[in-house]
């Protein structure tokens, strides 16, 4: 018989936020393989399956098991947290089975941007960017650039992985290239661990943005130059006359 490869963006990873899709892909997946910290978000949800755990840097590994599983005539769950195809496992589990015959389906989920705007109010109702600031993979010019240019274009920005126990220094530059093209009254909202049970906010300001915790859990929004606070709540005019 042969497999099946689903690349399921479970969300925030609680099941109150995952798709119906995403819920029934694990479901009929024989086994779900994914960093370990993701397993640990639906390992109750479903605790008959078989769960595959695997660190932070294998993600080739990872897909390259997926794969093999595949071929074996398993259905696989490879899971991401948020969405599969920002920042997430899609990409590469295409890349890797790229001359396989198993078919592989990309399942959508809400990512962090859209998690941690729904927290604050609806700070990205107009054209913004998503940049993640570890250079892991990307050259920091070149993501120094483009936060440069986002700034430039008034984009709304909303920043992944800003911060890590190894990387303190990036949030800091970026803030400082901001501060060349935006206010520095600018709205910011920094939002830890959107949608789970540990979830944290604060509204501040671009000046005031790195007086607050913000960590690898945490994306953080930046408004345009027409985002306001009011009510507590981060807002974006789209351009409606009211």
């Amino acid at each position: 018989m042969k497999g099946k490869i689903y690349v399921v963006g479970m969300g925030p990873g609680n099941k109150d936020n995952m798709s119906f899709k995403a819920f029934d892909s694990m479901k009929k997946s024989d086994i779900l393989i994914g960093h370990k910290t993701y397993i640990s978000l639906v390992e109750d949800i479903f605790p008959e399956k078989v769960l595959i755990r695997s660190a932070m840097k294998k993600e080739i590994d990872r897909c390259n098991e997926t794969l093999k599983l595949a071929e074996s005539g398993k259905t696989i769950a490879l899971i991401s947290s948020g969405e599969s195809g920002v920042y997430g496992m899609a990409g590469i589990m295409l890349e890797v089975a790229s001359d396989s015959d198993i078919e592989v389906e990309v399942v959508p989920g809400i990512t962090a941007s859209n998690a941690g705007a729904s927290v604050v109010g609806a700070p990205i109702m107009h054209d913004h960017a998503t940049i993640s600031l570890s250079n892991l993979l990307t050259d920091w010019e070149l993501i120094t650039k483009r936060i440069d240019l986002a700034s430039q274009g008034d984009f709304v920005i909303s920043y992944y992985n800003p911060k890590s126990f190894s990387r303190t220094t990036q949030i800091v530059e970026a803030r400082e290239i901001m501060l060349r093209h935006k206010n520095k009254d600018t709205p910011v909202a920094i939002v830890r661990n959107a949608k789970r049970n540990e979830e944290e906010y604060v509204i501040t300001t671009l000046k005031d943005m790195l007086n607050h915790e913000i960590n690898m859990f945490t994306v953080v929004i930046v408004g345009n130059s027409k985002t306001y606070v009011k009510n507590n709540k981060m807002i974006t005019p789209r351009g409606y006359k009211l």
